[in-house]
C-alpha cells in the first residue's frame, strides 16, 4: 500500500506542547504495533458507528491506520436498519424469533439486494475515499461462508414442549473457505464481507453479523475478534465497565444475570471464537471516536476483553 503524499509545515513554539503529547502517545502504542504487525483483527462493524457521519468517517481512517502499520484487518458488517427501511417501502412486515428476522424468499431477496448491493458497497467506497483499498464481499463469492439453515426448538405456549420454529432462510455457519481472504491479504486489500451465506442447494441464507464475523476470526486463527457495539462493554452488578473478563468469569456473569439479554449472544460469540483459536475477543462501544485505535493500541482500553 502506498502512502500518500502530505505536505509538510514548521511546528510552531506555541505547538510544541502538543507536539510532544503527540510523539508521547505514539511512542506508547510502539509495542502494540510491535505485537500486533502482521496479524489479523476480524470486526464486526455494527450499531450507531455505522449511521454516524463522524464516527463513519473515524472508523474508515481507523482500518486504514492499521493496515498501513502492517495489521490485517477484516471487516463483518450487518443491516438492520437498512433492511427495515426498504421492507417498509415494499410493505412487507418483519417478524422476529429471539432476535433473528423471519426470512422468507422475499424478504431473503431484499436482505441480500440490501446487504449486498448497498450497505457493502458504501463501506468500501468510504475506506477507498479515505485512502484504502477495500474490496466487497458475501458469503457466495468463492464459497466464502457456506450455510444451512438455522433450526431452534422454542414453547410457543407455557408447560407445553418445544416445538421446531421455521426462520425461513436463517441460517448458521458450517465452513469458512478463506483461500479468498488470504488471496486479498496477499495483495494488500482490506475484505468487507457482507453476512449472506450459501447453502448446498445453491441457495443464500441470512446470517447474523456477529455469528460470520466469529467464524471467520476462528478460521484465520485472528489475534483479535472486536464486535462494535452500541454499548461501554459487559457491565457489572454497579453498572461500571469490565475491562477484562476471563472465559469462566464470563459464564458466571451470565448465570447470575448481570449479563443479560442481548449481551448473552455477544458473549457466546466471543467464547466460541476463542474456543476456535483466537486469541482474544472484544466487545467495544463504536460511538465512543476511534475505539478501535484506543481498544488496540493502549493499554486500558474502552471496552471489554474476554480472555482464555
Amino acid at each position: 500500500m502506498v502512502l500518500p503524499c502530505l505536505r509538510r509545515r514548521p511546528l510552531r513554539v506555541k505547538d510544541m506542547h502538543n507536539g510532544n503529547q503527540t510523539a508521547q502517545i505514539l511512542i506508547e502504542s510502539l509495542p502494540y504495533i510491535k505485537e500486533f504487525y502482521g496479524k489479523t483483527v476480524v470486526i464486526k462493524y455494527g450499531g450507531h458507528a455505522r449511521v454516524d457521519e463522524e464516527l463513519k468517517k473515524n472508523f474508515a481512517l481507523d482500518i486504514i491506520l492499521m493496515k498501513y502499520i502492517g495489521i490485517n484487518p477484516v471487516i463483518v458488517h450487518g443491516g438492520g436498519p437498512q433492511i427495515n427501511k426498504f421492507l417498509q417501502k415494499m410493505n412487507i412486515q418483519s417478524n422476529y424469533v429471539d432476535g433473528m428476522r423471519v426470512t422468507d424468499g422475499e424478504t431473503m431477496d431484499v436482505v441480500e439486494m440490501v446487504l449486498v448491493g448497498k450497505v457493502n458497497k458504501e463501506i468500501v467506497g468510504l475506506i477507498n475515499y479515505h485512502g484504502g483499498r477495500a474490496i466487497g464481499l458475501s458469503g457466495r463469492d468463492g464459497d466464502l461462508i457456506q450455510a444451512r439453515k438455522m433450526k431452534i426448538m422454542r414453547s410457543l405456549v407455557e408447560n407445553a414442549p418445544p416445538e421446531l420454529i421455521d426462520l425461513g432462510r436463517v441460517g448458521e455457519v458450517t465452513h469458512v473457505n478463506p483461500e479468498v481472504l488470504i488471496t486479498l491479504d496477499s495483495k494488500d486489500f482490506i475484505p468487507v464481507i457482507a453476512p449472506v451465506g450459501v447453502g448446498d442447494n445453491g441457495q443464500s441464507y441470512n446470517i447474523n453479523a456477529d455469528l460470520v464475523a466469529g467464524a471467520i476470526a476462528a478460521e484465520l486463527a485472528a489475534e483479535k475478534l472486536i464486535l462494535l457495539t452500541d454499548v461501554a462493554g459487559v457491565l457489572d452488578k454497579a453498572k461500571e465497565i469490565i475491562s477484562s473478563l476471563s472465559m469462566t468469569e464470563a459464564n458466571e456473569l451470565i448465570a447470575s444475570g448481570i449479563a443479560a439479554g442481548g449481551m448473552i449472544p455477544k458473549i457466546r460469540c466471543c467464547q466460541d471464537a476463542i474456543n476456535g483459536g483466537v486469541g482474544k475477543a472484544h466487545i467495544l462501544d463504536g460511538r465512543v471516536p476511534h475505539a478501535l485505535l484506543l481498544e488496540i493500541f493502549t493499554r486500558e482500553g474502552v471496552g471489554t476483553e474476554i480472555i482464555p
